[in-house]
């Protein structure tokens, strides 16, 4: 009888165990549909290409309309900006607006964010590079859960 009684209280130990491990996958599962559903990702390779696709036409319209307020709406502070005489770091939205659309907008960055192929757009631990294939481009990849500009390069 006392072996039975072992027995039947360590398969309740196990069954609350099966319960509460699958309550913690469903809550975790739950908590990953709710941050996605919120735009929120846990990483570069968590983004599908239609996200992608959408960000990068707004990254687009900012720069072909050379709308710095607009650019910088879509940046994370701090951002990496390799202007021509040196990059920097810039820390907040007041002094990359600093910089003027002069700096930022370059023949050469407009160019080739214009020629990026949205669709072909694939994501590497730093992110995902928007260019025509040249030197200048602009880099964006999630940053607290958002996507968001990270770099600038010329």
């Amino acid at each position: 009888e006392a072996e039975q009684a072992e027995d039947a209280a360590k398969e309740t130990e196990d069954t609350q165990a099966q319960t509460e491990e699958t309550e913690t996958e469903a809550q975790t599962e739950e908590t990953e549909a709710q941050t996605e559903a919120a735009g929120g990702y846990e990483d570069n390779f968590a983004v599908d290409s239609a996200a992608a696709a959408d960000f990068t036409r707004q990254i687009q319209a900012a720069v072909s309309e050379q709308d710095l307020e607009k650019l910088a709406d879509l940046t994370a502070f701090p951002v990496y900006v390799d202007l021509p005489d040196g990059g920097k770091g810039i820390t907040s939205r007041e002094e990359f607006l600093e910089l003027g659309a002069d700096q930022i907008f370059t023949k050469e960055l407009m160019d080739s964010v214009a020629a990026a192929d949205v669709d072909a757009l694939t994501p590497s631990m730093a992110g995902f590079v928007l260019s025509d294939g040249g030197t200048a481009n602009i880099i964006f990849a999630v940053s607290d859960g958002a996507l968001t500009v990270v770099g600038i390069n010329y």
